[in-house]
């Protein structure tokens, strides 16, 4: 509810007015006619009904009042719509699940930190369709783009190393997800990959898939995930001692993840813990930010015509109280 013209409610003064008014009547109408010596014997007199409804004119005059004045401030009831348009994105993630993602140079490892930070880049998105693609020694679209979140995030729960052989074939992982976005209809097509080591694998050379993606506009963002330290802390399991750690040494290919970065307009980060790693996402969300273009109706319907109504009646009530309902005649 909204008011055109709120000076009116400035006219409700005239109501302590009309009260000061209606008391100095009534204190005039107390001055006594005829002077008795004894009036208690007429308390027990049963009154006249007319005398019970003394001040009901008044009270409608003054409920009357307040509604009419209410009515000239023309209460409007406001609807708003919005209708927005929506230019998405299609992102596919490609996480690297070879098994040098245990490493525990991020925590609890590198697989788990990388999962935990996708799925919040996952829930901070609007609009935009996501899929999931893994690789080891082979790839494969884990969930191609799609607007169902929370698919997408049981699926990520699940991905874990051993779903395909184990090797590094950055090539084939980011290829698949080319392929995934070549046909896209969506202005802007991004790709994040994420691994921690070399290619060592697969039939498609990086830049080979890196150029591929060039050619199709898709923007390529490379992350590489390890410590900066030549080596990293990595579990295992002995049968008779339980778990032990031995160093692996750490290899990224950090000019080639600059060079295909480069090639498709992205760009390549180095994430070397949880929180810098969290940070990379952060930045990439906000380069990569949908568009919406919004328009705002205000549709204003007048609401005055029931507070007018009520108060012509209220008012003419009154009239009818004050000269024929609650009338005292003196004979």
């Amino acid at each position: 509810m909204i008011w055109d013209n709120p000076a009116w409610f400035w006219a409700l003064l005239i109501i302590p007015v009309m009260v000061w008014v209606q008391y100095r009547y009534f204190k005039r109408r107390q001055i006594a006619w005829l002077t008795y010596s004894d009036t208690s014997d007429l308390d027990h007199l049963p009154g006249n009904w007319r005398t019970y409804g003394i001040f009901a004119g008044f009270g409608l005059q003054i409920i009357a009042v307040i509604l009419i004045i209410t009515a000239l401030a023309r209460p409007q009831h406001e609807q708003v719509y919005t209708e927005r348009t929506v230019e998405g994105i299609d992102i596919m993630l490609v996480l690297d699940i070879s098994s040098s993602m245990l490493a525990e140079d991020m925590q609890p490892n590198r697989l788990l930190a990388v999962k935990d930070v996708a799925s919040g880049f996952i829930d901070r998105r609007e609009s935009d369709r996501i899929g999931l693609v893994v690789f080891a020694r082979e790839s494969f679209t884990l969930v191609p783009p799609t607007l169902d979140y929370q698919l997408l995030q049981s699926q990520l729960e699940h991905v874990d190393l051993g779903m395909v052989r184990d090797g590094t074939a950055i090539g084939m992982g980011l290829a698949t997800a080319v392929n995934r976005l070549r046909n896209s209809d969506a202005e802007n097509r991004v790709i994040v990959l994420l691994t921690d080591g070399e290619n060592n694998a697969g039939e498609i050379d990086p830049i080979t898939a890196g150029e591929l993606a060039a050619t199709f506009g898709i923007r390529v963002y490379t992350i590489g995930a390890s410590t900066d330290a030549r080596t990293a802390p990595y579990p295992v399991d002995d049968p008779i001692r339980g778990t032990r750690y031995h160093e692996i040494v750490v290899q990224i290919d950090e000019d080639m993840m600059r060079d295909i970065a480069e090639r498709t307009g992205g760009r390549y980060f180095r994430a070397t813990d949880n929180e810098s790693l969290e940070q990379v996402y952060n930045e990439i969300d906000e380069l990569e930010r949908t568009e919406f273009e919004e328009s705002v109706y205000h549709e204003l319907a007048d609401a005055y015509q029931g507070y007018l109504a009520w108060g012509m009646i209220l008012l003419l009530l009154s009239f009818a109280c004050d000269r024929w309902l609650f009338r005292i005649e003196l004979n």
